[in-house]
């Protein structure tokens, strides 16, 4: 609210001085850009602050500000609405608002696969031995409309079990996904690293479906799925190709970072928050979750076909309707960032 009272105000001031050709829009561009980010602590999501951690925004002249939802639908959300200029969540979501009318294109891909995990709680293990067991249980998702939710209801689709013949509760993630399960407020849910390596130490929780590795994927999706990545608007996009150009080279410069270093070595330069007084178990799941980034930062071949296939499969949006995949990405950016 205040930030378009604010907006308002230069507009009548810049009239009243006679300013010609001054815009809301431009008056409001300052040159800065912020980054919502769907989780920032999730590790899927870690070349968002690795890369302010090594520096790599500030060498490419940027001035870039990470703020951080708790679930990808509301970090796009707040890109709809114009409150920032990028997101840091999944391609999916590219598909998915095309369906609705709204231009969205993904300009580098961290992550070839999801990186998500369906656990399921140690109570409910006796009677959830996979996704063909979830009728009538509770899963858990980050939050309703999430990458999250649109994995689960695929993997229960595949076992010809409805949306409606189970309960799903947004539950974040992180300490709330595991206080989620420690009350029993959820039977299962998908989640990731970190908090996939403290459910396994404490044995609160097990593996159902695995998608951090390329093979885990393959068999839960039928092909990669190409998932955290930077995406912006369409007219944004066309009206700041070189923001792009520069924020595409600094994410491809710490993707090349965490191609070419150890869990350890990477765990060295994030804050010391995100791993608090057990590093150890935060490396381990770090090296649980480096083959799913990728070298590069481009779409992977046949990716956005997996990921429309997957989407058709259960979402009324994007079922029968025609998608220009094309649209929904661009390798531009990254193929200039080497």
């Amino acid at each position: 609210m205040h930030t378009l009272i604010r907006g308002s105000l230069i507009s009548a001031l810049l009239v009243a001085a006679g300013v010609v050709g001054a815009s809301p829009a431009m008056a409001a561009d300052s040159g800065k850009i912020t980054i919502m980010v769907g989780g920032i602590t999730k590790m899927i999501y870690l070349p968002a602050k690795l890369t302010e951690q090594l520096g790599y925004f500030k060498e490419e002249g940027l001035d870039v500000e990470l703020q951080s939802q708790p679930a990808g639908v509301d970090a796009e959300n707040e890109l709809l609405a114009g409150a920032v200029q990028a997101v840091v969540g999944f391609y999916d979501h590219s598909i998915d608002l095309q369906s609705k009318g709204k231009e969205v294109t993904a300009i580098t891909i961290f992550g070839q696969v999801p990186g998500e995990v369906e656990m399921v709680s140690t109570k409910a293990a006796a009677t959830i031995k996979s996704m063909a067991d979830v009728k009538g249980k509770t899963l858990g998702v980050t939050g309703l409309g999430s990458s999250t939710n649109f994995l689960t209801q695929y993997l229960a689709a595949k076992h010809g079990i409805t949306s409606s013949q189970y309960s799903v509760l947004p539950v974040g993630a992180d300490n709330t996904f595991i206080v989620a399960i420690k009350q029993g407020r959820i039977d299962a849910g998908m989640t990731t690293e970190p908090t996939v390596s403290q459910l396994l130490k404490t044995g609160e929780a097990s593996v159902l479906v695995d998608m951090r590795t390329v093979e885990g994927t393959v068999k839960a999706l039928g092909g990669l799925y190409p998932a955290s990545s930077l995406y912006v608007q369409g007219p944004w996009l066309k009206s700041h190709k070189a923001e792009a150009g520069k924020l595409a080279r600094a994410f491809v410069k710490t993707l090349k970072y965490i191609n070419t270093h150890s869990a350890e070595e990477i765990a060295d330069k994030m804050p010391k928050d995100y791993y608090g007084n057990n590093k150890p178990m935060y490396v381990q799941a770090l090296q649980n979750s480096l083959p799913m980034f990728s070298a590069d930062g481009k779409m992977p071949v046949g990716g956005p076909e997996t990921v429309l296939s997957v989407l058709s499969g259960f979402n009324p949006n994007v079922k029968g309707k025609h998608i220009d995949l094309a649209k929904t990405y661009t390798n531009e950016f990254v193929s200039l960032a080497k």
